[in-house]
């Protein structure tokens, strides 16, 4: 019997342990939905109003067929004795219309509503704007984030510092598994993959504090793969900017090595100097077959003359 007892425990605590990791997870989309309802950037704003009116076209058939049913039970329950009763009916071409040609406008106006969003919201298209955009490299790694300021020379792990007001180009990729890079309040998301580099443009309306996080599994430590979005005045992140150049760490072909390795819940890191060409060969390791260590220069491309 104590046998059992501890079994019965055991599987107890394992339950609980599942309802937990559930309700976690429906916490975390609650809160994304909640983000994104309330976005904070030109992309994601347009990207709530996609929503917004995918939604409120699909109403047009859904919110009929509520209204119906209940119609429909009211007027034909067992008590009414006055409901039309025809056992021999067959065929109406007017339901038939209806049910096939309301559908069938609703999938034609909505796709022609993706389609034009898709093209104006393209995460490659730059951002209008009189101010040039802030290039960023982005490289997903297990379990963390890493974020490469070419032009100021400087690297930061799990924080991304941006000025508010101005454009955001940001080239992604992976030095592990398949990743997603998502900011909720400021732009969607999009993969970031190995041996390739992809595009995302964000801009944040105001300055503030914000929650970036991997929206692909890719493995144990998936669950703790979140980064701080912290957008700033120009001044600011230009003060920013300065402190990180104070760093004590280089993040050399050595240093990259070390943080490449797996890990979890890895804290704000800040790097004052870069390996050339970092990124570039990070993507080099996995393209036509070459693998070389991270901060080595990319292969050469073939002589095709």
């Amino acid at each position: 019997m104590k046998g059992t007892g501890g079994g019965v425990k055991q599987a107890f605590t394992k339950s609980h342990r599942w309802a937990m990791a559930l309700g976690a997870a429906l916490l975390t989309g609650a809160c994304d939905r909640a983000v994104i309802l309330n976005p904070k950037g030109p992309i994601a704003d347009a990207q709530r109003g996609l929503l917004i009116d995918a939604f409120s076209v699909m109403l047009i058939v859904v919110v009929p067929v509520i209204v119906m049913a209940i119609l429909f039970a009211w007027r034909y329950r067992a008590s009414n004795r006055d409901a039309a009763y025809a056992p021999t009916w067959a065929y109406s071409a007017k339901i038939d219309a209806v049910v096939w040609l309301v559908p069938a406008l609703i999938v034609i106006a909505v796709g022609v509503l993706v389609w034009r969003s898709t093209h104006k919201l393209d995460p490659y298209r730059e951002i209008a704007s009189d101010v040039p955009p802030l290039d960023i490299q982005v490289v997903a790694q297990d379990w963390k984030w890493l974020f490469i300021y070419p032009e100021q020379g400087i690297a930061v792990v799990n924080q991304m510092a941006i000025p508010a007001g101005r454009p955001i180009s940001l080239r992604i990729t992976s030095d592990t598994v398949m990743n997603s890079f998502y900011v909720p309040a400021l732009a969607g998301q999009i993969y970031a993959m190995a041996g390739m580099q992809t595009r995302l443009q964000m801009l944040a309306n105001a300055p503030g504090k914000f929650v970036g996080r991997n929206s692909q599994y890719s493995g144990g430590g998936f669950s703790d793969q979140f980064f701080e979005v912290l957008a700033t005045s120009p001044a600011d992140f230009d003060a920013w900017v300065a402190r990180t150049r104070q760093a004590p760490d280089k993040l050399d072909a050595a240093a990259y090595a070390k943080l490449a390795e797996k890990s979890r819940l890895v804290p704000i890191a800040y790097y004052s100097g870069l390996e050339p060409r970092l990124f570039d060969s990070i993507i080099a390791k996995y393209t036509h077959g070459h693998h070389v260590q991270a901060g080595s220069p990319p292969p050469a491309a073939p002589d095709r003359r």
